[in-house]
């Protein structure tokens, strides 16, 4: 009898125990569910404080990508989503318009890019092609009035832009002397230097240097093929950019490539580029937008950011403009014949808005053509010996 009591007595504690337990279970966190958080929390992407609040967010976006340099003055910013191009189009249009934004570009679906100005911004909206069936879209923005000298280095300036100057060898990187060496034989990229000194092959190459450099450089391998030249602008023509008039000493060249659509302006419906900027450093995706289609002797293909991570797997993909994206694809394609290989050798880091050094902007036309089918400056010096 003692027995069956102490047992009675004993249930209620046992079964007070297992609702205790059950309770416990209940309320104890799910281990599948914290990692599923857990990688929610990692993999989520905010807006940085810098970012310009004037500039209007589309909300049903997942944001994918931000530029390590971004700041007030400039960045990329890539988003993903569900919606269409012509939604999320016509909510920034709308919303540059609603606010005082000065549309420079409406938006084009030839080149899927939108641009606005406001309070000495500019934003261009950029629509990329995507693989997972979601739209992809970017927005780069910079101040209208960046600090170019910034850099710090040394650039050539418009008094070293005639023909009779020389460039000090020593100091260009061996793998670029060669190239250097049978391109400067062509007599295409002589310097001017009024003073008669002999000039860095390291500093940084202007945009007008550059521009008669590629268009004398790329006659000078056609001069057989008069057909495939381009020509020079003339003077009675419109000028393609303001800051560029008929009377500039290189308007001939400049507008020739303008209009040849190798520089992208307004005659390629890039409304925003209206300035030229010839004394500026040239940059290195300013190279590869310029030089490229000459090579392919086409338009530039489509192209999106995941494209050159796939390609080139650059690390800084997102500070890559749209333009130079594509010329970068084409420019994959062309294998060792590649502009980047040629230059810059192996490397993860494009660092587009770095500036061209002398050399590598002569190395860059050592080589016209696209897979195989092209012509070296040793090619071209072969020819003129015979």
């Amino acid at each position: 009898m003692y027995r069956y009591l102490i047992l009675g007595l004993l249930l209620p504690f046992f079964t007070a125990c297992s609702n205790i337990d059950g309770l416990e279970n209940r309320f104890s966190p799910n281990p599948e569910l914290s990692e599923e958080q857990e990688k929610s929390d990692q993999s989520a992407l905010e807006i940085p404080r810098d970012f310009p609040a004037i500039i209007p967010q589309y909300s049903n976006s997942e944001l994918q990508e931000i530029s390590d340099t971004l700041n007030q003055q400039q960045g990329l910013v890539r988003w993903s989503s569900s919606d269409s191009v012509k939604q999320i189009s016509d909510f920034y249009q709308q919303q540059f318009k609603k606010n005082n934004w000065e549309i420079t570009q409406p938006f084009n679906p030839e080149d899927n890019t939108l641009i606005a100005q406001k309070e000495g911004l500019e934003v261009k909206v950029s629509f990329l092609s995507s693989n997972n069936g979601n739209t992809d879209y970017a927005i780069n923005y910079r101040g209208l009035n960046p600090s170019i000298s910034s850099t710090q280095e040394t650039t050539l300036t418009s008094s070293q832009t005639k023909k009779d100057g020389s460039i000090d060898l020593n100091d260009i990187p061996q793998p670029l002397t060669s190239y250097f060496k049978d391109v400067r034989n062509l007599g295409t990229i002589n310097i001017d230097d009024t003073e008669n000194k002999v000039i860095n092959g390291n500093s940084i190459i202007n945009r007008r240097t550059y521009a008669r450099w590629l268009i004398e450089t790329y006659n000078k391998f056609h001069e057989s093929t008069p057909e495939k030249q381009i020509r020079l602008g003339v003077e009675t023509s419109q000028p393609a950019f303001s800051d560029v008039p008929n009377n500039h000493p290189d308007f001939p060249l400049i507008q020739g490539l303008a209009e040849a659509g190798i520089i992208p302006s307004s005659l390629t419906g890039n409304s925003s580029a209206s300035l030229f900027r010839p004394d500026n450093p040239l940059t290195r995706e300013d190279l590869v937008t310029w030089k490229v289609p000459l090579d392919t002797g086409k338009g530039l293909p489509k192209a999106s950011i995941d494209s050159i991570k796939e390609t080139w797997g650059f690390q800084d993909t997102t500070n890559i403009d749209t333009k130079a994206i594509q010329a970068l694809y084409a420019d994959f394609q062309n294998g060792e014949q590649s502009n980047v290989r040629r230059i810059l050798g192996y490397t993860t880091l494009f660092q587009p808005k770095k500036g061209v050094t002398l050399a590598e902007a002569a190395a860059s036309l050592w080589y016209f053509g696209y897979q195989g089918d092209g012509l070296s400056a040793q090619d071209v010096l072969s020819i003129d010996n015979q």
